[in-house]
């Protein structure tokens, strides 16, 4: 497929990647001539070889199978354009199947035995906690596509998705002003929600709001009935819903089973995007809100491309969403970075890549040099009868990574 990003490196520190429709400069020229000879680089022969790791099987398939997908669709377009330091990019596919310790183990094997020199990967925060010590002990480099909780900054991890001053606190704050003071907290139960819980009790009490109640289920729990029923004795003006997985498909259809609607009852979810309202089915979200940085809908120049890219490879009926396309970024933010450092060397890249910006599909985002996050918008959405999601608010620059929440004054002690 012809790449449409093209890769303009400025002559400053920062350095910036310009999307344009000009394919031909992509990481083989970069305002530099090709006939010079190419710096060091710890890749041998003529491919570099890279890790995607995903769940494509479990209860998180129905997420991370089109992540993978995002990431190569990115690697083709980068290999059509000529590839990264004239080399061609060898992904190296492993199955996490929604199982933690399982991670650790393909990671494991990505870094020691294939000799990748960086892996793309994961989406639950079990599954990077999981291979986090093998990135951390192996000198690996992991791309983490995915909204988390934050409270965390590893050296050998880059976060392209929000950190929570980028999705969980700005979505309370425009959920206390709009729609109520009275929370329900409902989520998975492992360390994203109940941190992001954390969060938003604190912030919720900071505020003068109410958490009428918190409950929590196993990955890949199907039934809600007891729960619904809990919720519509505790009459929240909010649900917060921090479900991962298809657990989200059997609650909307049983709390819509159960008469509730979005005329009822709001609630936001950061974990549900376009892939899962698919699965879940427009008609049982029709009308409930969720947060995050990009959705298929954003209007920005580069997304009109992407979502037309993606569809085109992937078919019609595919649908781009925030991780999608935060894995996407991912992919060309390295492959920036490795030019930048003529090398894939860890240390290296990580130098080269700070105040690197991309003007990626969601709009300007740029790696925070002190954390290895990314600056980036926010936005609230609706989801529509057509289950595509309509932006109903937003910030209006990019916003910087806080993942420890230090410019909050309620939010001191909380990584502790």
């Amino acid at each position: 497929m012809i790449n449409y990003f093209s890769l303009n490196m400025k002559k400053r520190t920062a350095g910036i990647i310009s999307a344009t429709l000009m394919a031909g400069l992509l990481l083989t020229g970069c305002g530099a001539s090709q006939a010079s000879k190419p710096a060091e680089t710890t890749s041998t022969g003529d491919t570099i070889k890279v890790g995607i790791l995903h769940s494509l099987s479990g209860t998180m398939a129905i997420s991370e199978v089109s992540v993978k997908d995002s990431e190569m669709m990115a690697i083709d377009e980068i290999n059509a354009a000529g590839g990264v330091l004239g080399k061609q990019i060898q992904p190296v596919i492993e199955d996490g199947a929604s199982n933690w310790p399982n991670f650790a183990e393909k990671a494991k094997k990505l870094l020691q035995q294939d000799k990748v020199v960086t892996v793309f990967g994961c989406w639950t925060s079990a599954s990077r906690k999981a291979v986090l010590p093998v990135f951390e002990e192996n000198n690996g480099l992991l791309w983490y596509p995915v909204q988390y909780e934050g409270m965390e900054a590893s050296p050998n991890i880059f976060y392209t998705g929000a950190a929570p001053n980028q999705q969980i606190v700005p979505a309370v704050d425009w959920l206390f002003k709009n729609k109520g003071k009275k929370f329900f907290l409902l989520g998975s139960d492992y360390v994203f929600p109940r941190t992001a819980n954390k969060i938003i009790k604190a912030q919720v009490a900071a505020l003068g709001g109410e958490v009428l109640a918190e409950e929590y289920t196993p990955l890949g729990h199907t039934d809600y009935s007891t729960i619904v029923n809990k919720i519509i004795a505790a009459k929240p003006d909010i649900v917060f819903n921090t479900l991962n997985g298809d657990s989200n498909v059997a609650f909307f259809k049983q709390l819509k089973d159960a008469g509730i609607t979005s005329k009822d009852l709001t609630t936001l979810s950061v974990s549900v995007a376009e892939e899962e309202v698919r699965g879940i089915g427009a008609a049982n979200m029709k009308g409930q809100l969720v947060s995050w940085n990009y959705y298929q809908t954003t209007d920005t120049p580069e997304n009109k491309i992407f979502v037309k890219n993606y569809k085109a490879k992937y078919g019609a009926d595919r649908v781009t969403d925030d991780p999608i396309e935060a894995a996407y970024d991912a992919v060309y933010l390295w492959a920036a970075a490795v030019k930048k450092a003529g090398s894939t060397d860890v240390a290296k890249v990580k130098e080269a890549a700070k105040g690197i910006e991309f003007k990626a599909p969601e709009g300007l985002v740029k790696i925070e040099g002190e954390n290895q996050h990314l600056w980036k918008p926010v936005r609230i959405g609706e989801v529509t009868e057509d289950g595509l999601i309509k932006e109903i608010w937003s910030t209006e620059t990019s916003v910087k990574p806080d993942p420890f929440l230090k410019s909050y004054d309620w939010a001191k002690g909380l990584s502790n």
